[in-house]
């Protein structure tokens, strides 16, 4: 038998009456889409007006959904998959999918933790050194002739010995505090609970962190608990001479409130990988010159990408075979 015919029969096998059929929910990178089609036969949710037809046709045969951090599965979605089993999503947030109403389903829910860690906290110092440098600005000013014109740009802040604030000390958190130890930074955090026996000093609120703190790092995850977290309050809190860097989820802050406080001077200067409304971002922010705007790409490496990518696998093949799931998502 070819290789070609082997996955087929392969394919096939895995989405029989006993395994269901596989969905796909959303975008995904190109490689898993091709893996999903052609090693699981998966279905393709559409979007519009044919979806109501084809979840009448299929939603019973839907027993396991891919999906990501930015489409994710809703109560709505669930409902019309009544044999839904679990939601694997490429990538650690989950925010979109309503893991609520899939633990009261008896959905099981999965993400890619660990595999992102390094690239995500990689990325969040080099924002905090872009943003407290102005790397960015500096090339544009270069780029424009400005230097010759304009002579030198202003005198920026130096990192290493800064105090550092991080919401969040979970895998990305810890990771980001270790990479800045060697900054010399002194470094704070914020969890919903004090972490026994954590070399860094704990504040109980998010306010207090940001009052005593040059740096502003959030790194917590998404989802309705965290909305707002870093509100107007906090914002004011790190004040004129503070910089937030945001690599979690866009939802966490007050983005209305950090675009007024960027312009209007009462912060230094933001980093963000994230947006309320991706792929949206606020005009304001894009004249801005002491904030540093990139387009969510924290795990955007080939060697994470390929990471999340088998451990998404993993997860499916697993719940295809026994019903379980890799890394799955606990409340």
């Amino acid at each position: 038998m070819t290789t070609a015919g082997s996955e087929k029969q392969a394919a096939v096998q895995r989405n029989s009456s006993a395994a269901g059929r596989v969905l796909r929910v959303g975008p995904l990178k190109p490689s898993l889409m091709d893996a999903l089609g052609s090693g699981y036969d998966a279905l393709v949710l559409p979007e519009g007006d044919d979806r109501a037809g084809f979840l009448a046709l299929h939603g019973e045969s839907v027993t396991a959904a891919v999906t990501s951090g930015r489409t994710g599965v809703d109560a709505g979605l669930m409902a019309r998959l009544p044999n839904l089993g679990a939601i694997v999503h490429f990538g650690v947030g989950y925010d979109t999918t309503d893991v609520d109403a899939a633990v009261e389903r008896g959905i099981g829910v999965s993400n890619t933790p660990d595999v992102l860690t390094d690239c995500v906290a990689d990325l969040a110092v080099g924002l905090l050194i872009d943003t407290v440098r102005q790397v960015s600005y500096n090339d544009r000013y270069v780029r424009e002739r400005r230097w010759i014109a304009e002579g030198n740009t202003p005198l920026t802040r130096q990192v290493t010995g800064m105090r550092v604030g991080i919401i969040g000390l979970g895998r990305i958190g810890s990771a980001i505090a270790d990479r800045l130890s060697g900054f010399r930074c002194s470094i704070s955090y914020h969890n919903r609970n004090e972490i026994n026996g954590s070399p860094y000093s704990y504040a109980a609120s998010p306010t207090a962190l940001a009052g005593g703190v040059d740096v502003l790092i959030v790194a917590a995850s998404g989802g309705a608990g965290t909305k707002h977290l870093v509100d107007r309050e906090v914002l004011d809190a790190l004040g004129p001479q503070g910089y937030l860097i945001n690599v979690a989820r866009g939802s966490v802050v007050d983005e209305e409130a950090l675009v007024e406080l960027l312009g209007s001077g009462g912060l230094a200067g933001a980093g963000l990988d994230v947006f309320a409304s991706e792929p949206l971002v606020p005009d304001a922010l894009l004249g801005l010159d002491n904030v540093v705007l990139l387009p969510h790409v924290g795990s955007a490496t080939v060697e994470t990408r390929a990471a999340m990518q088998a451990l998404t696998l993993r997860n499916l093949d697993q719940f295809l075979a026994d019903g379980t799931l890799t890394t799955p998502v606990t409340r």
